[in-house]
Protein backbone atom coordinates (compact mmCIF):
# COMPACT_ATOMS: atom_id res chain seq x y z
CA UNK A 1 0.00 0.00 0.00
CA UNK A 2 1.22 3.55 -0.53
CA UNK A 3 2.99 4.95 2.51
CA UNK A 4 0.23 7.50 3.19
CA UNK A 5 -2.43 4.81 3.38
CA UNK A 6 -0.17 2.37 5.21
CA UNK A 7 0.23 4.90 7.99
CA UNK A 8 -3.49 4.70 8.72
CA UNK A 9 -3.44 1.10 9.99
CA UNK A 10 -0.96 -1.49 11.25
CA UNK A 11 -2.48 -4.35 9.26
CA UNK A 12 -4.12 -4.29 5.80
CA UNK A 13 -7.63 -4.93 7.14
CA UNK A 14 -10.39 -2.41 6.44
CA UNK A 15 -13.87 -2.66 7.97
CA UNK A 16 -16.38 -1.93 5.21
CA UNK A 17 -18.71 1.04 5.62
CA UNK A 18 -22.10 -0.71 5.82
CA UNK A 19 -24.93 1.83 5.58
CA UNK A 20 -28.09 1.20 7.53
CA UNK A 21 -26.66 1.05 11.04
CA UNK A 22 -24.07 -1.75 11.11
CA UNK A 23 -21.04 0.52 10.79
CA UNK A 24 -21.50 2.41 14.03
CA UNK A 25 -18.85 4.26 16.10
CA UNK A 26 -18.39 1.32 18.48
CA UNK A 27 -17.50 -1.05 15.62
CA UNK A 28 -15.22 1.41 13.83
CA UNK A 29 -13.39 2.24 17.07
CA UNK A 30 -12.84 -1.41 17.95
CA UNK A 31 -11.39 -2.17 14.50
CA UNK A 32 -9.10 0.87 14.48
CA UNK A 33 -7.90 0.21 18.02
CA UNK A 34 -6.96 -3.35 17.01
CA UNK A 35 -4.79 -2.10 14.14
CA UNK A 36 -7.27 -2.22 11.26
CA UNK A 37 -9.06 0.72 9.67
CA UNK A 38 -12.57 1.36 10.98
CA UNK A 39 -15.19 3.07 8.84
CA UNK A 40 -18.37 5.05 9.40
CA UNK A 41 -21.14 4.93 6.78
CA UNK A 42 -22.69 8.34 6.17
CA UNK A 43 -25.24 6.94 3.71
CA UNK A 44 -28.89 7.37 4.73
CA UNK A 45 -27.89 9.75 7.54
CA UNK A 46 -28.35 13.49 7.74
CA UNK A 47 -25.25 15.68 7.62
CA UNK A 48 -25.63 16.38 11.33
CA UNK A 49 -26.16 12.69 12.04
CA UNK A 50 -22.86 11.96 10.31
CA UNK A 51 -21.12 14.72 12.27
CA UNK A 52 -22.42 13.44 15.59
CA UNK A 53 -21.16 9.93 14.81
CA UNK A 54 -17.73 11.31 13.91
CA UNK A 55 -17.62 13.16 17.25
CA UNK A 56 -18.63 9.99 19.07
CA UNK A 57 -15.99 7.93 17.26
CA UNK A 58 -13.28 10.46 18.10
CA UNK A 59 -14.24 10.09 21.73
CA UNK A 60 -13.67 6.32 21.49
CA UNK A 61 -10.35 6.22 19.63
CA UNK A 62 -7.49 8.41 18.58
CA UNK A 63 -6.64 6.04 15.75
CA UNK A 64 -7.37 6.92 12.08
CA UNK A 65 -10.72 6.02 10.52
CA UNK A 66 -12.70 6.61 7.35
CA UNK A 67 -16.10 8.02 6.39
CA UNK A 68 -18.03 6.82 3.33
CA UNK A 69 -20.31 9.06 1.23
CA UNK A 70 -22.98 8.12 -1.31
CA UNK A 71 -22.75 10.08 -4.55
CA UNK A 72 -25.92 11.93 -5.69
CA UNK A 73 -27.92 9.87 -8.16
CA UNK A 74 -29.10 11.04 -11.59
CA UNK A 75 -32.79 11.23 -12.34
CA UNK A 76 -33.57 8.41 -14.75
CA UNK A 77 -36.14 6.21 -13.02
CA UNK A 78 -39.38 5.50 -14.87
CA UNK A 79 -42.12 6.96 -12.66
CA UNK A 80 -44.70 4.62 -14.19
CA UNK A 81 -42.57 1.58 -13.34
CA UNK A 82 -42.19 2.81 -9.76
CA UNK A 83 -45.96 3.23 -9.52
CA UNK A 84 -46.53 -0.31 -10.80
CA UNK A 85 -44.11 -1.62 -8.16
CA UNK A 86 -45.95 0.41 -5.53
CA UNK A 87 -49.16 -1.41 -6.46
CA UNK A 88 -47.40 -4.77 -6.30
CA UNK A 89 -46.34 -4.03 -2.72
CA UNK A 90 -49.96 -3.53 -1.57
CA UNK A 91 -49.99 -6.96 0.05
CA UNK A 92 -46.90 -6.08 2.11
CA UNK A 93 -48.63 -2.90 3.30
CA UNK A 94 -51.53 -4.99 4.62
CA UNK A 95 -49.28 -7.69 6.08
CA UNK A 96 -47.06 -5.32 8.06
CA UNK A 97 -49.79 -2.72 8.62
CA UNK A 98 -47.55 0.14 7.57
CA UNK A 99 -47.70 2.61 4.66
CA UNK A 100 -45.21 2.80 1.84
CA UNK A 101 -42.71 5.64 1.85
CA UNK A 102 -42.52 8.58 -0.53
CA UNK A 103 -40.31 7.58 -3.48
CA UNK A 104 -39.43 11.24 -4.04
CA UNK A 105 -37.91 11.75 -0.59
CA UNK A 106 -34.53 12.84 -1.96
CA UNK A 107 -31.79 11.86 -4.40
CA UNK A 108 -28.56 13.43 -3.15
CA UNK A 109 -28.32 11.96 0.40
CA UNK A 110 -27.20 15.38 1.66
CA UNK A 111 -23.95 15.00 -0.27
CA UNK A 112 -22.88 18.64 -0.48
CA UNK A 113 -23.65 19.32 3.19
CA UNK A 114 -21.68 16.25 4.26
CA UNK A 115 -18.78 17.21 2.02
CA UNK A 116 -18.74 20.70 3.52
CA UNK A 117 -18.52 19.27 7.04
CA UNK A 118 -15.68 16.94 6.04
CA UNK A 119 -13.78 19.86 4.52
CA UNK A 120 -14.26 22.06 7.60
CA UNK A 121 -13.53 19.30 10.12
CA UNK A 122 -11.34 16.81 8.23
CA UNK A 123 -11.13 13.07 8.87
CA UNK A 124 -8.18 10.89 7.77
CA UNK A 125 -9.98 9.17 4.88
CA UNK A 126 -13.15 9.67 2.82
CA UNK A 127 -14.46 7.08 0.37
CA UNK A 128 -17.18 7.42 -2.27
CA UNK A 129 -19.77 4.91 -3.51
CA UNK A 130 -22.27 4.95 -6.41
CA UNK A 131 -20.16 7.21 -8.59
CA UNK A 132 -16.98 9.21 -8.92
CA UNK A 133 -16.61 12.64 -7.30
CA UNK A 134 -15.59 15.64 -9.36
CA UNK A 135 -11.86 16.40 -9.40
CA UNK A 136 -12.58 19.67 -7.57
CA UNK A 137 -14.24 17.80 -4.69
CA UNK A 138 -11.28 15.41 -4.42
CA UNK A 139 -8.84 18.32 -4.53
CA UNK A 140 -10.72 20.16 -1.77
CA UNK A 141 -10.42 17.15 0.53
CA UNK A 142 -6.73 16.77 -0.31
CA UNK A 143 -6.17 20.41 0.68
CA UNK A 144 -7.78 19.55 4.01
CA UNK A 145 -5.32 16.68 4.46
CA UNK A 146 -7.81 13.90 3.72
CA UNK A 147 -7.04 10.83 1.62
CA UNK A 148 -9.72 9.77 -0.87
CA UNK A 149 -10.87 6.36 -2.11
CA UNK A 150 -13.41 5.68 -4.88
CA UNK A 151 -15.35 2.39 -5.07
CA UNK A 152 -15.10 0.81 -8.54
CA UNK A 153 -16.46 -2.33 -10.18
CA UNK A 154 -14.82 -2.13 -13.63
CA UNK A 155 -11.50 -1.04 -15.15
CA UNK A 156 -13.28 1.90 -16.78
CA UNK A 157 -14.54 3.13 -13.42
CA UNK A 158 -11.01 2.78 -12.05
CA UNK A 159 -9.76 5.06 -14.83
CA UNK A 160 -12.39 7.65 -13.89
CA UNK A 161 -11.22 7.53 -10.27
CA UNK A 162 -7.61 8.01 -11.32
CA UNK A 163 -8.59 10.94 -13.54
CA UNK A 164 -10.46 12.53 -10.61
CA UNK A 165 -7.30 12.41 -8.53
CA UNK A 166 -8.29 9.73 -6.01
CA UNK A 167 -5.52 8.42 -3.77
CA UNK A 168 -6.76 4.82 -4.00
CA UNK A 169 -9.64 2.68 -5.23
CA UNK A 170 -11.83 0.13 -3.50
CA UNK A 171 -12.18 -2.68 -6.04
CA UNK A 172 -15.51 -4.42 -5.40
CA UNK A 173 -16.06 -7.89 -6.81
CA UNK A 174 -19.44 -9.43 -7.57
CA UNK A 175 -19.13 -11.55 -4.38
CA UNK A 176 -19.59 -8.51 -2.14
CA UNK A 177 -22.59 -8.16 0.15
CA UNK A 178 -24.82 -5.10 0.03
CA UNK A 179 -25.05 -2.72 -2.91
CA UNK A 180 -22.86 -2.99 -5.95
CA UNK A 181 -21.00 0.31 -6.12
CA UNK A 182 -21.37 0.79 -9.88
CA UNK A 183 -20.99 4.36 -11.13
CA UNK A 184 -23.93 3.98 -13.48
CA UNK A 185 -26.84 1.68 -12.78
CA UNK A 186 -27.53 -0.02 -16.10
CA UNK A 187 -30.12 -2.87 -15.98
CA UNK A 188 -28.53 -4.32 -19.14
CA UNK A 189 -25.48 -5.28 -17.06
CA UNK A 190 -27.40 -7.05 -14.27
CA UNK A 191 -25.65 -10.28 -13.35
CA UNK A 192 -22.60 -9.38 -15.41
CA UNK A 193 -20.31 -8.33 -12.57
CA UNK A 194 -16.71 -9.51 -12.36
CA UNK A 195 -15.27 -11.76 -9.67
CA UNK A 196 -12.78 -10.09 -7.32
CA UNK A 197 -9.55 -11.84 -8.34
CA UNK A 198 -10.20 -11.34 -12.05
CA UNK A 199 -11.17 -7.72 -11.42
CA UNK A 200 -8.01 -6.97 -9.45
CA UNK A 201 -5.88 -8.36 -12.29
CA UNK A 202 -7.72 -6.30 -14.92
CA UNK A 203 -7.53 -3.09 -12.91
CA UNK A 204 -3.86 -3.63 -12.01
CA UNK A 205 -3.15 -3.48 -15.77
CA UNK A 206 -5.30 -0.37 -16.19
CA UNK A 207 -4.37 2.10 -13.43
CA UNK A 208 -1.50 2.65 -10.99
CA UNK A 209 -3.59 3.43 -7.89
CA UNK A 210 -3.36 1.45 -4.64
CA UNK A 211 -6.16 -1.14 -4.38
CA UNK A 212 -8.38 -2.03 -1.44
CA UNK A 213 -10.03 -5.34 -2.41
CA UNK A 214 -13.63 -6.09 -1.38
CA UNK A 215 -15.94 -9.02 -2.00
CA UNK A 216 -16.63 -12.18 -0.02
CA UNK A 217 -13.48 -11.99 2.12
CA UNK A 218 -13.91 -13.79 5.46
CA UNK A 219 -10.52 -15.34 6.32
CA UNK A 220 -6.91 -14.23 6.58
CA UNK A 221 -5.99 -16.69 3.83
CA UNK A 222 -8.29 -14.80 1.47
CA UNK A 223 -6.62 -11.54 2.46
CA UNK A 224 -3.29 -13.14 1.56
CA UNK A 225 -4.77 -14.19 -1.79
CA UNK A 226 -5.92 -10.69 -2.77
CA UNK A 227 -2.61 -9.19 -1.63
CA UNK A 228 -0.79 -11.74 -3.79
CA UNK A 229 -3.09 -10.81 -6.69
CA UNK A 230 -2.05 -7.17 -6.48
CA UNK A 231 -4.22 -5.55 -3.81
CA UNK A 232 -2.72 -3.42 -1.05
CA UNK A 233 -5.39 -4.10 1.57
CA UNK A 234 -8.63 -6.04 2.03
CA UNK A 235 -12.03 -4.65 3.00
CA UNK A 236 -14.43 -6.90 4.93
CA UNK A 237 -18.09 -6.17 5.64
CA UNK A 238 -20.03 -9.37 6.30
CA UNK A 239 -17.21 -10.66 8.53
CA UNK A 240 -17.68 -7.68 10.88
CA UNK A 241 -21.48 -7.51 10.63
CA UNK A 242 -21.99 -10.24 13.26
CA UNK A 243 -19.58 -8.72 15.81
CA UNK A 244 -21.20 -7.62 19.09
CA UNK A 245 -20.12 -4.01 18.39
CA UNK A 246 -21.95 -3.98 15.04
CA UNK A 247 -25.15 -1.97 14.96
CA UNK A 248 -26.89 -4.47 12.67
CA UNK A 249 -30.27 -5.81 13.77
CA UNK A 250 -29.96 -9.02 15.80
CA UNK A 251 -32.18 -10.84 13.27
CA UNK A 252 -29.77 -9.84 10.51
CA UNK A 253 -26.80 -11.12 12.53
CA UNK A 254 -28.50 -14.44 13.29
CA UNK A 255 -29.47 -14.95 9.64
CA UNK A 256 -25.82 -15.00 8.52
CA UNK A 257 -25.35 -18.56 9.80
CA UNK A 258 -28.98 -19.67 10.00
CA UNK A 259 -29.34 -22.83 7.84
CA UNK A 260 -32.75 -21.50 6.74
CA UNK A 261 -30.90 -19.03 4.49
CA UNK A 262 -28.82 -21.13 2.13
CA UNK A 263 -27.65 -18.64 -0.49
CA UNK A 264 -27.27 -15.05 -1.55
CA UNK A 265 -28.34 -13.30 -4.73
CA UNK A 266 -28.37 -9.85 -6.28
CA UNK A 267 -31.72 -8.07 -6.15
CA UNK A 268 -33.38 -4.72 -6.77
CA UNK A 269 -36.35 -5.63 -4.57
CA UNK A 270 -35.46 -3.44 -1.59
CA UNK A 271 -33.76 -0.41 -3.12
CA UNK A 272 -34.04 -0.40 -6.89
CA UNK A 273 -30.27 -0.94 -7.22
CA UNK A 274 -28.51 -4.33 -7.42
CA UNK A 275 -27.51 -5.47 -3.93
CA UNK A 276 -26.43 -8.88 -2.64
CA UNK A 277 -28.37 -10.35 0.27
CA UNK A 278 -29.68 -13.58 1.72
CA UNK A 279 -32.53 -14.90 -0.39
CA UNK A 280 -35.76 -14.57 1.58
CA UNK A 281 -39.47 -14.36 0.85
CA UNK A 282 -39.48 -10.65 -0.04
CA UNK A 283 -36.60 -11.07 -2.47
CA UNK A 284 -38.17 -14.11 -4.16
CA UNK A 285 -41.62 -12.52 -4.53
CA UNK A 286 -40.62 -9.00 -5.56
CA UNK A 287 -37.10 -9.18 -6.98
CA UNK A 288 -38.16 -10.21 -10.50
CA UNK A 289 -40.45 -7.18 -10.77
CA UNK A 290 -38.46 -4.42 -9.06
CA UNK A 291 -37.58 -1.56 -11.40
CA UNK A 292 -34.18 0.09 -11.82
CA UNK A 293 -35.12 3.02 -9.61
CA UNK A 294 -32.70 4.03 -6.86
CA UNK A 295 -33.30 5.67 -4.44
CA UNK A 296 -37.03 5.70 -5.22
CA UNK A 297 -37.55 2.03 -4.33
CA UNK A 298 -35.33 2.41 -1.25
CA UNK A 299 -37.62 5.17 0.05
CA UNK A 300 -40.71 3.18 -0.97
CA UNK A 301 -39.78 0.06 1.01
CA UNK A 302 -38.03 1.68 3.98
CA UNK A 303 -41.08 1.51 6.26
CA UNK A 304 -41.80 -2.09 5.28
CA UNK A 305 -38.27 -3.19 6.18
CA UNK A 306 -38.45 -1.44 9.55
CA UNK A 307 -41.86 -2.96 10.26
CA UNK A 308 -40.58 -6.44 9.40
CA UNK A 309 -37.66 -6.01 11.79
CA UNK A 310 -39.99 -4.75 14.53
CA UNK A 311 -42.24 -7.78 13.96
CA UNK A 312 -39.24 -10.12 14.21
CA UNK A 313 -39.67 -11.27 10.62
CA UNK A 314 -36.39 -11.64 8.70
CA UNK A 315 -38.37 -12.72 5.61
CA UNK A 316 -39.28 -9.08 5.01
CA UNK A 317 -35.89 -7.54 5.79
CA UNK A 318 -32.96 -6.64 3.56
CA UNK A 319 -30.43 -9.17 4.84
CA UNK A 320 -27.36 -7.88 3.03
CA UNK A 321 -24.59 -10.48 2.98
CA UNK A 322 -21.56 -11.45 0.91
CA UNK A 323 -21.08 -14.88 -0.61
CA UNK A 324 -18.94 -15.99 2.34
CA UNK A 325 -21.64 -15.32 4.95
CA UNK A 326 -21.71 -18.89 6.32
CA UNK A 327 -18.09 -18.37 7.45
CA UNK A 328 -19.04 -15.52 9.80
CA UNK A 329 -17.52 -15.71 13.29
CA UNK A 330 -19.28 -14.03 16.21
CA UNK A 331 -16.14 -12.54 17.75
CA UNK A 332 -15.53 -9.10 19.26
CA UNK A 333 -14.31 -6.84 16.45
CA UNK A 334 -10.85 -6.31 17.94
CA UNK A 335 -10.36 -10.03 18.41
CA UNK A 336 -11.53 -10.69 14.85
CA UNK A 337 -8.89 -8.28 13.53
CA UNK A 338 -6.24 -10.14 15.56
CA UNK A 339 -7.43 -13.54 14.29
CA UNK A 340 -7.49 -12.33 10.68
CA UNK A 341 -4.01 -10.83 11.05
CA UNK A 342 -2.67 -14.12 12.46
CA UNK A 343 -4.30 -16.08 9.63
CA UNK A 344 -2.82 -13.64 7.12
CA UNK A 345 0.66 -14.08 8.59
CA UNK A 346 0.37 -17.88 8.47
CA UNK A 347 -0.97 -17.89 4.92
CA UNK A 348 1.71 -15.48 3.71
CA UNK A 349 4.42 -17.62 5.31
CA UNK A 350 3.02 -20.72 3.59
CA UNK A 351 3.01 -18.93 0.24
CA UNK A 352 6.63 -17.89 0.74
CA UNK A 353 7.65 -21.45 1.55
CA UNK A 354 5.96 -22.77 -1.58
CA UNK A 355 7.61 -20.10 -3.69
CA UNK A 356 11.02 -20.98 -2.26
CA UNK A 357 10.64 -24.75 -2.76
Amino acid sequence: MSSALTDLCRCPIVQAPMAGGASCPDLAAAVSEAGGLGFLAAGYKTADGMYQEIKQLRGLTGRPFGVNLFMPQPQYADAAAVDVYRQQLAGEVSWYDTPLGDPDSGRDDGYEAKLAILRDDPVPLVSFTFGCPAPAAVASLKRAGTLTVVTVTTPEEAQSAQHAGADAICVQGIEAGGHQGTHRDDPATDGGGIGLLALIAQIRETVQLPIVAAGGIMRGSQIAAVLAAGADAAQLGTAFLVCPESGANVLHKQAMTNPLFTRTDLTRAFSGRPARGLVNRFMREHGPYAPAAYPEVHHLTSGLRKAAAKAGDPQGMALWAGQGHRMARELPAGQLVEVLAAELTAASAALSLRAAS
